[in-house]
This record gives C-alpha cells, structure tokens and sequence, in this order.
C-alpha cells in the first residue's frame, strides 16, 4: 500500500506516493529521475549513492524514501549554483582530475562537501580517512586527496 511522502529536494517540494519499501536511491533515481545518485552495491559499502539529508551526508541506498519525509534532499544535481556554475568542489574534483571513469564521483563531491562543512580536513590522513567509506576503483586517491583540498579552499574552508 503506498503512501505519501513530502520533502524537499534540491531545494523544490515535492509530494509523490511512494512504496514503503522503496530506497531513497530508487526514489531519487526511478521517479525523481535525478540519476546523478548512483547505485553501486546497495550495501552501504561504497559510497556512490552519498547525498546530503539536511545538509549531511547519508548513503540512500541505506534508508528508505518515507525516512526523508519532512526532510531536505540533496543531490549532487542540486549542488551546482542556480545559474549553472558549478560548486567550488565539484570544479576542485574537474580542475584536479579527481575522476576517471567517474562513477564514483557524485557520492566522492557529496562526501567531501560533507567533509569540508562539518569535519576535520586539515591533512590528507584526515580526508583520507573520512572518504573511506567512498570506494573509487580508478584514481587512486591521489587526485581526489588534492581536489578536497583545492575545493575546500574554494569553499572559504
């Protein structure tokens, strides 16, 4: 029996009927169509579905859309600023090729804004460990360490 969820996303209402079971990944990525959150091994392990539930950082994949109600959603679609510029972080991930074949990249912007706002990132060991639960299978880390620091200094961090 479906119900109806209210929240708010990317900085818009919105009211739909929703499953009790469906995840706040599918609800994002199946009826919003905001497929910027990825679905990477629905375990909560990976990191790619990171969004940011009033203004911290959860992994979708990990709780249920009727948990967000009342709630502000956002994803990394909603991160870039109204006239299209992109987030201090987001250019930081571009301008340092934090990305290769960039599946992880939405959940990595997500987790290191997260990161910036509300957390210690003061050296590398420190934003090393908080991406930990962000896996990318391409970079290395190397040039995702680089890009939250040069974002974190375009954030006035």
């Amino acid at each position: 029996m479906s119900q109806t969820l209210k929240l708010t996303v990317n900085g818009r209402a919105v009211e739909r009927e929703v499953e009790p079971a469906t995840l706040l990944v599918h609800f994002l990525r199946d009826t919003l169509r905001l497929t910027g959150t990825h679905v990477g091994c629905d375990t909560a392990q990976c990191g790619a579905c990171t969004v940011h539930l009033d203004g911290r950082a959860v992994k979708s994949c990990n709780m249920l859309a009727v948990q967000a109600a009342g709630h502000a959603v956002t994803t990394i679609e909603g991160v870039a600023a109204a006239d299209g510029t992109m987030h201090p972080m987001q250019a930081a991930f571009k301008a340092c090729h934090g990305l290769q074949c960039g599946y992880c990249t939405p959940g990595m912007v997500m987790s290191s804004i997260d990161l910036v706002t509300h957390h210690d990132h003061s050296s590398e060991h420190r934003i090393r460990e908080h991406l930990e639960g962000n896996f990318c299978r391409c970079t290395g880390y190397q040039n995702i360490v680089k890009a939250v620091q040069v974002g974190a200094k375009g954030m006035g961090a």
